[in-house]
């Protein structure tokens, strides 16, 4: 396993909340919170991109 570098949990209006966590390759890690040995892994702007069009309300439905 990398050795991930978690930020703190994101929680939607529900109860729905995720963690985004980076490592020093420069790759970008998304997963649910208290559930971090399961995660997504892309290049840092992949996520990036991921997370901004969640919070434009371009893909809430994912959450």
């Amino acid at each position: 396993m990398p050795d991930i570098a978690w930020e703190e949990p994101f929680c939607a209006e529900s109860s729905n909340c995720f963690r985004i966590g980076t490592d020093a390759d420069g790759n970008g890690y998304i997963a649910v919170a208290g559930r971090e040995d399961t995660y997504l892994t892309d290049s840092r702007e992949a996520l990036r991109m991921l997370i901004q069009d969640i919070k434009a309300g371009k893909a809430d439905h994912l959450l």
